[in-house]
């Protein structure tokens, strides 16, 4: 059958597909809408599967706390290349994730995915927008926090996002030295709150450099084991958050800045993701 023009642009306008999409959509659907949009989709789906195995290093970093500012949540957002990261509705895709998950508080990101918006789930939502701009997409990250106040921060074009969460508030506001923290995160990259949040893994693969370095310093054998427990701490105050120096007073740890400004205020609980 004949398909239009005027339809061809009406399902342009209902799915963002591409004019040519469109037409051949309809055609095989012998002018159905429905039976076109589903045809679309279906598209989407095999683009999606023919481009899983591209690297999606670029994209976009969303953030959100509550009303109440006690809770956040930060997804990524991943895409191929920048363009289409900057994409409008990349951009709105982003963001409604970002609301499902506030409001269903999915406990992990395939349950993320499975939740819907409208009449589509979240991978529907995604795949469709990958059959529109034929590159891969995905959730790479997805983390909640709860504390006494949440604070939130985008970082580098919203290519890497905080989440600090604060303990000790006593129904003050730190927005502002939240923020100092969540910035201090974002450059120092700690990989844990303390020194007992360390994975033991990691802390024992420390203490077996740190003999080797000492060995291959001509260290005494019985001078190996104190040698490297001195390295370990040293790795922990670089590493973990509240043993790091602040990075704008290098005379306090981050620990002692906090306790400074309010007497028993600290870090609970912290997220640092990034899309590349």
């Amino acid at each position: 059958m004949s398909i239009s023009a005027t339809d061809v642009n009406k399902l342009r306008q209902m799915t963002g597909a591409g004019m040519m999409d469109c037409k051949k959509a309809l055609t095989e659907a012998n002018g159905d809408f429905e039976t076109a949009i589903d045809i679309l989709r279906k598209k989407g789906q095999k683009v999606s599967a023919s481009r899983s195995d591209k690297e999606a290093k670029e994209g976009s970093v969303f953030v959100k706390t509550n009303d109440k500012g006690n809770e956040g949540i930060i997804v990524a957002l991943n895409c191929e290349t920048d363009f289409v990261a900057k994409n409008e509705e990349f951009q709105k895709l982003g963001s409604m994730i970002l609301e499902v998950a506030d409001k269903n508080k999915p406990a992990s990101i395939d349950e993320l995915l499975s939740l819907k918006s409208g009449n589509l789930s979240i991978q529907e939502h995604i795949t469709d927008l990958v059959g529109k701009i034929g590159e891969k997409v995905e959730v790479s990250s997805y983390e909640r926090v709860t504390g006494d106040q949440v604070v939130p921060y985008i970082h580098g074009g919203a290519k890497l996002g905080v989440l600090v969460a604060l303990k000790g508030v006593a129904g003050g506001n730190f927005t502002e030295v939240g923020k100092d923290v969540a910035m201090q995160i974002a450059a120092m990259k700690p990989i844990a709150l303390d020194k007992g949040d360390v994975d033991p893994s990691v802390v024992q693969r420390e203490i077996e450099i740190g003999k080797e370095q000492a060995r291959a310093e001509g260290k005494a054998e019985a001078m190996l084991e104190k040698i490297a427990l001195g390295k370990l701490n040293k790795f922990y105050k670089d590493n973990t958050l509240l043993n790091q120096e602040f990075v704008k007073d290098n005379s306090k740890t981050i620990s002692q800045m906090l306790d400074s400004v309010q007497k028993g205020l600290t870090v609970s609980a912290f997220r640092r993701i990034s899309v590349n």
